[in-house]
């Protein structure tokens, strides 16, 4: 009876023991790569934390402004007023403005006085028929009115309309107080969804 004896091979040959300077070399190099790695992801992501922090704080900073001041006594710029579709005839008075912006939605209010031709320019140049203004209506909504400190009482004379256009133009709600025949003001609020 024959045994099989089984074949192993001889145990490889292991190199020489690593010196204590090629370990202390070995260390090194993987702690600066650490350190790299670290750099080179670590700094861009900080950077980035702290640009979106400073970015919504001054969000935050310039609404809390825009809030404060309210209606500005002026014209809106002409890219304002290109923009959002609020064509103020060149007679106009007392014209104030307030823009509101965000991610969503940007909203220009308007309001000045004029009489009843500016009016009817005014809607013309916008595309709006002067019949289309509904007596008794106010068009411009209770949050916006809060926003800009408007108040539309029962005891004036209004009429609106709500002037919708195709993407990407604006949408316009125009309140007009009728109450003095000669000093007709407009409100507007035109609202840009980008």
């Amino acid at each position: 009876m024959t045994t099989a004896v089984s074949q192993q091979s001889p145990p490889a040959e292991e190199g020489p023991e690593p010196s204590a300077e090629d370990r202390r070399h070995m260390i090194r190099r993987r702690w600066l790569t650490a350190v790299i790695i670290v750099l080179l992801i670590g700094i861009p992501a900080g950077y980035l934390v702290i640009a979106a922090e400073q970015s919504r704080e001054s969000g935050r900073h310039n609404e809390k402004k825009a809030l404060a001041t309210g209606l500005t006594h002026g014209w809106p710029t002409k890219v304002q007023r290109r923009t959002f579709d609020v064509p103020i005839p060149e007679q106009a008075l007392g014209v104030w403005y307030y823009q509101t912006s965000n991610w969503k939605v940007s909203r220009l209010y308007v309001q000045f006085t004029t009489d009843q031709a500016g009016v009817d320019g005014f809607l013309n140049e916008v595309g709006v028929n002067p019949a289309s203004l509904k007596d008794g209506k106010v068009t411009v909504g209770g949050r916006d009115a809060r926003i800009v400190g408007w108040k539309f009482p029962a005891t004036r004379d209004w009429s609106g309309t709500t002037f919708s256009q195709k993407d990407p133009l604006p949408t316009l709600n125009i309140t007009v107080d009728s109450t003095w025949p000669h000093a007709r003001r407009v409100y507007v609020v035109s609202t840009d969804t980008p």
